[in-house]
């Protein structure tokens, strides 16, 4: 019994669809070869390429590759959640983003992906006590990939982030599963104010590009927030909010907006 556990502990879907799509894509364009073979087929587990993936897109004269990968690795050994989350992460972005055709897309080229996984080895250091890590790790994801989320926040698995560029999540903000949002999301606070801050998003929102969410406020799972919203209230769930300061024009549309990625408003509204 103990052997049969064994092995099913080594299947995994997620990881043996990645090596697939990246043995095709070596053979149709040879010349990224060395980048797939490097970034993917070198390693053994999905957790081994994101450590790979996290020394080289954060590694500079100030930190090594070398250090940046231990780092990493002991992250991933210490907490088997974060390779779940990661394996989420990916899942969700291939079900929602149009322009993701293959799983591995987001392990090399989306930095909405990478940002978040970056983010969960800083949160990772953080919880550990090891602040000014952490701080230099959001430090480091902030400048390689225009997303800043401090590592005190707490952000769940299945989280879509597209294009990704200025998303900024505060310290004290915590966003659920399955959360979908495009570019430029502020999850903020309201001024100079300290202790517990920054919104609370629940899950399955989706937050259109632009929006700013401020202050120590809820938003309800399955709502959405439309595109260029400045929310400053709760909102419930399963509503719409939209406008400067955002209000409830409606129902979500949909059982689960962040899933459908379904932007458009009802014009009677």
């Amino acid at each position: 019994m103990a052997e049969k556990k064994a092995v099913i502990s080594r299947v995994d879907p997620v990881w043996t669809h990645i090596c697939d799509e990246a043995r095709a894509a070596v053979r149709d364009e040879p010349l990224m070869g060395g980048l797939i073979h490097s970034g993917i087929l070198h390693h053994q587990t999905l957790e081994r390429a994101l450590s790979y993936r996290f020394s080289m897109k954060l590694a500079s004269s100030e930190m090594s590759e070398q250090i940046l990968r231990e780092i990493a690795d002991e992250a991933y050994e210490a907490d088997p959640e974060l390779g779940q989350a990661a394996r989420a992460d990916i899942v969700a972005v291939y079900d929602r983003d149009p322009a993701a055709h293959r799983f591995m897309q987001p392990l090399l080229y989306f930095k909405g992906f990478q940002a978040v996984q970056a983010y969960r080895v800083g949160h990772w250091l953080w919880l550990q006590g090891r602040r000014d890590l952490a701080y230099f790790v959001q430090m480091r994801v902030s400048e390689a990939f225009g997303v800043d989320i401090h590592p005190g926040a707490v952000v769940g698995k299945g989280i879509m982030i597209d294009h990704a560029h200025s998303i900024v999540i505060g310290e004290t903000a915590v966003v659920g599963d399955n959360v979908s949002m495009l570019h430029s999301v502020t999850l903020g606070g309201t001024g100079k104010e300290d202790g517990d801050r920054h919104p609370k998003i629940g899950d399955g929102v989706l937050i259109g590009a632009g929006a700013k969410v401020l202050g120590n406020i809820h938003v309800g799972d399955r709502s959405r927030i439309a595109a260029g919203s400045v929310v400053l209230q709760d909102v419930p769930s399963c509503k719409t909010v939209a406008g400067v300061p955002a209000k409830v024009i409606g129902s979500a549309g949909c059982e689960q907006p962040a899933l459908s990625m379904d932007q458009l408003i009802d014009s009677r509204h």
